[in-house]
Order: C-alpha cells, then structure tokens, then sequence
C-alpha cells in the first residue's frame, strides 16, 4: 500500500509539473509578441529621437547658409562633397570643421538608426546608411531636373547637383519631408539601403532590401520636415499611396506631379 501511495503521488507531482510547465510555455507564447513589440517601439523613439537631431542641424545650416546643403556638389563653392558631410562638419563636428573627418561617423551616434544593424551578407565595399536626405523628391531615372531639396540638378555619377535650393523655395516647409529612416521606394519596391527617395523605376538591387525595410520600424519611417516636426507614416504612404496628400509632401513646390509616376 505504501509503494501504491508513493508511485500515486509520484503521479501527480509529474503531472502538476507538466501541467506547470505547459502553463509556463503558453504564457511565454503570449508575451513574446508583445515583448517584441514594446521592444520595437522603444527602437523607433530613439531612432526618432536621432532624427529629430538631424532636423535640428539642417534647421542650424540652412539658417547659416539661406539654402540647403546639396546633395552632392562638384566644383561648387562654400559647400561640401555630400550633404551628410555638410551637416556633420557645419553642425556635429567637435573638431575644427577645415579638419578630415573619418567617414566613421557615417554608421555611428546620431547616424545609426537602433534598429539597422548591418546584414551580414551586406556587398563589402557598400555603405549600409540609416538615414537619407529627400534630396530628389518623386521622379524617374530620365528626369534631370530635380524636386528635392538637395539642388536643382538630379546627380548622374558626372555633375553635381548645384545651384542648391534657397530657404525660400520650399513652398510648406510643414509638409515637406526632409530627412529620414534610409529607404528608396516605387513601383510596388522598398528597397533599406540608405537612400530616401520616390522613384518610379527602382529595383531591389540588395537582396532583401523590402524585408528589411518593412521590419526596421514595424512598417513604418521616422521622418523630419523642414520645419523640424517628426512623423512616423507607413511605408505604404509614402511609397505606394498615390493621393495628392502622399505626392505633395516629396517636392519643394508642393505639388503632387503625377506626370512622375510610373503608368
């Protein structure tokens, strides 16, 4: 009676352990989701944050300069290579702005994005940026006439993209977005590689570039606008909706121009 009463409780001890653990394991199933997502969102504010730091040294340069850094300049006087380098000697740099500054800081402190951390099988030798500059606004390769804000020639890997944009030219600097999360999107593609742009002809040159981009910020982008607010819309807003209220907030002029959209 007593081996029956003991292997009885063994029983049950074995049962109410399995019944725990099963508990445990539903529990867990449960929370994860929800720890992911909290997680999420707290990579989202300090990626925000970032941009909101970004917006503030365009506000610093363009307040300095009565225009915006181009893009990329070639032979253009009192501005730099790139935008990027623009602000982060004009506004960033501890060190003397006539000093080289390492290309380093491309991928670090206010530039990292938290939740764009490299691929491993990324191209070597190619920059894996987090944030990109609306430089171009919405257009298509042939266009060579730009919409953006980083000067009024679109770059074609010769010529730069000068004269640059006077502070003036921006028609509603609240609905023109100026900085953010790097994504280059059109024609049903979003590709994460450091661009930021509208195009109508834009392949997914990196494998994987539309997964990744979808899920740095739960579907959506931290962008500052030139009058230094921040949003967060969806990818789907900003790279496939076609209303005059997605178009608009792309170009200088505010004006949705739909004669740049793929037929």
């Amino acid at each position: 009676m007593n081996n029956l009463g003991q292997n009885k409780n063994s029983a049950f001890t074995l049962m109410e352990l399995l019944v725990v653990i099963g508990i445990i394991g539903i529990l867990a199933a449960l929370l994860l989701p929800a720890i992911s997502q909290s997680k999420g969102r707290a990579l989202r504010i300090q990626c925000a944050n970032n941009v909101r730091q970004l917006g503030m040294g365009l506000q610093a340069y363009v307040t300095e300069n009565n225009s915006y850094p181009l893009s990329v300049k070639r032979d253009y006087p009192n501005h730099f290579t790139t935008w990027r380098v623009a602000l982060q000697r004009t506004e960033f740099a501890t060190e003397n702005s006539t000093n080289r500054i390492s290309y380093s800081w491309m991928v670090e402190g206010v530039w990292k994005c938290p939740a764009a951390d490299k691929p491993s099988d990324w191209p070597t030798g190619v920059w894996y940026l987090s944030y990109g500059y609306n430089g171009y606004g919405l257009r298509v390769t042939k266009d060579t006439n730009s919409l953006g804000l980083g000067g009024h020639i679109f770059y074609d890997g010769t010529n730069g993209t000068a004269p640059p944009i006077d502070e003036l030219d921006v028609a509603s600097p609240s609905e023109m977005m100026a900085i953010a999360d790097g994504f280059s999107g059109g024609n049903g593609i979003i590709e994460d590689h450091g661009g930021f742009g509208r195009t109508g002809d834009l392949q997914d040159f990196f494998g994987g570039g539309t997964k990744r981009a979808y899920a740095r910020h739960q579907g959506k982008a931290n962008v500052v606008f030139c009058d230094g607010h921040v949003e967060s819309p969806t990818l789907q807003f900003l790279f496939d909706d076609t209303s005059d209220a997605a178009l608009v907030r792309w170009n200088r002029d505010h004006l949705p121009h739909r004669e740049r959209l793929p037929p």
